[in-house]
């Protein structure tokens, strides 16, 4: 065994994993203030400089809150789940590549945790198994209303699972893998038209337009996030799937929701904008500044844009973005079997 890379990686991990868990605290700040400045208002001020300790503040604060559970709960199910939702959130960051391989004291290390070839596929099944957490959470608390929520979120993810996997069988096709890396090194190939006259990036979202579309979409609705959050109406359903739990149990679904809206910026942004490629001087700088344009645009739909009915948030999901998806899929692969230079 090479005990060099496997302490390498080890110590990588762990950063990545310290590193998603700030980034959380800090997105609920960051959310706030900038819903705030879109909605005329202030946003957190009083705890710290600039409301810098808010996060601190609400951690705190729900760590002193009493835990209650229900009496008609299953009690032992009751607090597991929302550590099913917590722990899968991060794990699929060990598959994003953070860069290339960089020598530190002479030791050569990879800027990401582990380069496997389905790391796709990883992703997208440790995205379907986070719902378990939300699905037993509402089961067990022993309310209709925590079980209806819960047994909409596993249609949502049921219904957008699928059309976040289809819109991705275009890069595949195209990068011909479906590691995270070869497909992050494929983009870093520039295109050259007109005899190399002109050369442009290899980024995926010029080839798959709509599949990038398709995937933006989804990945909204697969976090449960508005206009997409009907799992948790609360006009509807008081709270839904975790109307039960309070203090820190609470906010292990709260977290959750965070760490996979990370997940999926950094995702999209190695799948379809190049990863770490930038005009100049390529570097995780790049992949950060591509995430957080993906957060903003998380937060300015929370901010702008009202719920859908249940029946619309299915309609448009088997209606419209899976025939979409199969249409981009199909166009693609003739394309690619017929060598029309195009892609």
């Amino acid at each position: 065994m090479n005990w060099s890379a496997f302490i390498s990686s080890y110590i990588f991990a762990f950063i990545v994993l310290n590193v998603m868990l700030g980034l959380m605290a800090y997105m609920t700040y960051i959310e706030r203030k900038v819903m705030a400045a879109m909605q005329d208002r202030v946003g957190p001020n009083r705890t710290g400089p600039f409301g810098l300790l808010q996060p601190i503040a609400d951690g705190v604060k729900l760590l002193a809150k009493e835990d209650i559970v229900p009496k008609n709960a299953d009690r032992l199910v009751f607090l597991i789940a929302p550590l099913i939702s917590f722990v899968l959130a991060p794990l699929s960051a060990a598959v994003i590549p953070f860069g290339g391989t960089i020598t530190v004291f002479g030791y050569d290390v990879n800027l990401y945790v582990a380069d496997i070839n389905v790391a796709v596929l990883y992703v997208l099944a440790l995205g379907g198994m986070g719902v378990y957490g939300i699905i037993l959470g509402g089961y067990a608390s022993g309310s209709r209303y925590s079980l209806l929520g819960a047994l909409r979120s596993a249609a949502q993810v049921v219904s957008y699972e699928l059309v976040l996997g289809l819109s991705l069988v275009g890069i595949f096709i195209l990068s011909g893998s479906l590691s995270l890396v070869e497909i992050l090194n494929a983009q870093q190939q520039p295109l050259t038209l007109f005899g190399g006259a002109i050369q442009i990036p290899n980024w995926y979202i010029l080839s798959q337009p709509l599949g990038f579309v398709l995937f933006l979409i989804a990945a909204v609705a697969e976090t449960n996030r508005a206009p997409f959050d009907l799992p948790e109406a609360e006009t509807e359903l008081i709270g839904g799937f975790h109307t039960e739990y309070s203090g820190f149990r609470f906010s292990f679904f709260f977290l959750a929701e965070y760490i996979n809206m990370i997940v999926v910026s950094f995702m999209a942004a190695t799948l379809f904008l190049g990863g770490i490629d930038g005009p100049i001087a390529d570097g995780v700088w790049w992949l950060a500044a591509k995430a957080a344009l993906f957060l903003l645009f998380y937060i300015w739909l929370r901010t702008t844009l009202p719920r859908f009915r249940y029946d619309q948030l299915m309609g448009l999901a088997w209606k419209v973005l899976l025939p979409l998806a199969v249409i981009n899929v199909a166009l693609t692969g003739l394309i690619r079997l017929w060598g029309l230079g195009l892609l």
